[in-house]
């Protein structure tokens, strides 16, 4: 099942994104060239092949600009199409459709662009039971879109912020003391429905995280070796995260070591946008 976004997250985000576009005066290259009566006819289409990902935006820019603005998607979101398919169509007032396009285009190739940068990492780690998950390094205030657009792709998502798990890192690790103490102080504060994962970058470290006891284990950028060890360890007792020097040519040896996840920071924050464009017609 594709995963969905709220409408009124959707609405909020690209109003916003069409006043920052709009500015104070409006299009006026558009109102200066354009009658106010005339229609237009368009399509968005790709420029290069890729996996759709954004369409309940794009399609939210043309109709606050005027909901006479009829969208309608050739494709769904997690869609692969090939350079040339034609991704929606779009008819009604030509301002509207003039003004809307880049906020539009903006939402859609980006998005896109994850989704199919996560398809590729995906693809290359098929033949194992591993899973590729994002990060939070995401754009701010895109984050619930791009990691929607993670899901479009196949991956996973991590978690969406601070406040929905415990993810205790490395410099978290210092400051309370150690391994053992930052997993006791964590479990003596949050609740029983509350995940705690913790990283390590050593087997000795997940020796004390074996003792004491977690949800997850983040093995930071471990070698090869070491991650086989450490998911001989741990023997199914918790989630084993792979991350750290994660690309596409290493991608496939971390995920036949028997981890269960892998994140990849570079699905959000190195994702190419795909080329999309749109093509209008006056009518």
């Amino acid at each position: 099942m594709m995963p969905e976004l709220s409408p009124l997250l959707i609405e909020d985000a690209v109003r916003a994104a069409l006043a920052e576009d709009l500015g104070r005066a409006g299009d006026v290259t558009t109102q200066a060239t354009i009658p106010a009566k005339a229609g237009a006819r368009a399509l968005i289409a790709a420029r290069e092949a890729g996996v759709i990902a954004g369409l309940p935006l794009a399609r939210m820019a043309f109709r606050l600009m005027d909901d006479a603005v009829g969208f309608e998607r050739w494709v769904d979101d997690g869609a692969t199409v090939a350079r040339g398919d034609v991704i929606a169509r779009i008819e009604g007032p030509a301002r509207a459709i003039l003004s809307a396009e880049r906020v539009a285009l903006n939402y859609l190739g980006r998005l896109s662009g994850v989704a199919s940068l996560t398809a590729n990492y995906v693809k290359r780690i098929s033949h194992t039971n591993a899973r590729i998950c994002d990060t939070r390094k995401t754009t701010p205030l895109l984050r619930a879109f791009e990691k929607y657009a993670v899901r479009c792709g196949g991956g996973a998502n991590h978690r969406f912020g601070l406040d929905d798990a415990v993810l205790i890192k490395d410099n978290h690790i210092v400051v309370a003391g150690g391994v053992v103490e930052a997993l006791r102080a964590a479990k003596a504060h949050v609740g029983h429905l509350v995940k705690i994962e913790i990283e390590v970058d050593t087997l000795d470290q997940l020796q004390e995280v074996l003792q004491e006891g977690a949800d997850a284990v983040l093995l930071d950028n471990m070698s090869a070796d070491d991650l086989r060890k450490a998911v001989t360890l741990v023997d199914g007792c918790m989630i084993c995260e792979a991350s750290g020097g994660v690309n596409l040519y290493t991608v496939a040896a971390i995920a036949e070591t028997g981890v269960d996840l892998i994140s990849v920071g570079a699905l959000t924050h190195s994702a190419p946008v795909l080329d999309l464009g749109l093509d209008i017609e006056i009518s």
